[in-house]
């Protein structure tokens, strides 16, 4: 037994990191059960919703959104850059990644803003669709 748990030990340590990929959703589509059009049909996602990407299998991925919810949806439909998700009440977008900083603007629960960089301190820039940009804490925010 100790002999496995060395094993697993050694094999986790020397396994390869995976980095999580976020994209966003660039045409609203249908989500599936599965990763066919026959698949049962869950919903339908908005353009511009930001999700995790799970696993690609032939024009297919698997995703997961904000919410935990985890569905397939073809490929061609999701973009290359990158959204995140208001997940407070009331998240403030500052001037700089600063508390003292002043509030450029206020963004709603699950309003989506433009993904634009991390930022040092746990603080990520991004821009809202009217064009005004700031920084935001990154744990008021999902998608990064």
């Amino acid at each position: 037994m100790k002999r496995f748990l060395t094993l697993l030990l050694v094999a986790g340590c020397t396994a390869p990191a995976l980095a999580i990929e976020y994209r966003r959703v660039d045409t609203a589509t249908i989500l599936y059960d599965a990763p066919s059009q026959r698949g049962n049909k869950l919903f339908v996602i908005k353009r511009g919703t930001p999700v995790e990407l799970i696993v690609h299998l032939e024009g297919w991925a698997k995703v997961r959104d904000a919410d935990g919810g985890l569905a397939w949806l073809e490929t061609r439909y999701l973009g290359s850059q990158r959204a995140v998700i208001v997940t407070v009440a009331r998240a403030q977008v500052r001037q700089t990644g600063d508390e003292a900083a002043a509030v450029v603007f206020e963004a709603e629960k699950n309003v989506v803003l433009d993904y634009l960089e991390a930022a040092p301190g746990g603080w990520v820039r991004v821009r809202h669709r009217d064009g005004q940009s700031g920084f935001v804490r990154a744990d008021q925010v999902w998608g990064i």
